[in-house]
């Protein structure tokens, strides 16, 4: 028959495809990172403050009809944030873990939906001239499924979009609250 040498070629392909999907590293990592003009202690309370970090959080904003819940202390360790939106947002829970004042906000990241993944977030802050930098990092296993993804989609390209509109929300956020008389 003459359609069987390429329904074996096409099988070969997936399969050498699939073994190429999963020879991809088990975790991932990302981090992106921005100058702003304001010392840390004026920065530092907009990630550590779980309601202050929702305001400028582009995740957040991709759905206009996202149910979250606050829970824990409002900020530092316990603080908690527990949401359900569409397709774009998923539904999950963020928790600070640790914190330390101008310098550093750990948060645990669950993900249920689309599918599950369990991150680890990190924002360093670090004085840089008259302003701080300020590097949002995220990293966690990489099941099959975000392999897939990251092979077919420029997954790097969407997340440096996300958290760079993230950080520029907080840099005018915080730029803004740093102005004399303020």
């Amino acid at each position: 028959m003459l359609w069987t040498p390429w329904i074996v070629a096409l099988i070969v392909l997936l399969v050498a495809f699939l073994l190429y999907v999963n020879s991809k590293p088990d975790r991932g990592t990302f981090a992106r990172s921005t100058l702003i003009n304001a010392p840390a202690a004026k920065v530092f309370p907009l990630i550590n403050d779980m309601a202050a970090s929702l305001t400028w959080n582009p995740f957040v904003k991709k759905d206009p009809n996202l149910k979250g819940t606050l829970s824990g202390p409002g900020a530092g360790p316990g603080a908690k944030y527990a949401f359900v939106g569409n397709k774009d947002v998923g539904s999950g829970n963020v928790e600070i873990t640790h914190s330390q004042a101008d310098a550093f906000v750990r948060m645990r990241l669950q993900m249920i939906a689309p599918f599950k993944v369990d991150n680890r977030v990190e924002f360093t802050l670090v004085p840089e001239g008259n302003g701080t930098r300020v590097t949002w990092a995220m990293e966690g296993e990489a099941p099959f499924m975000a392999k897939l993804m990251s092979t077919v989609l420029n997954m790097d390209k969407m997340m440096a979009r996300e958290f760079d509109a993230g950080l520029a929300e907080l840099k005018a956020m915080a730029e803004r609250d740093a102005l004399p008389g303020r």
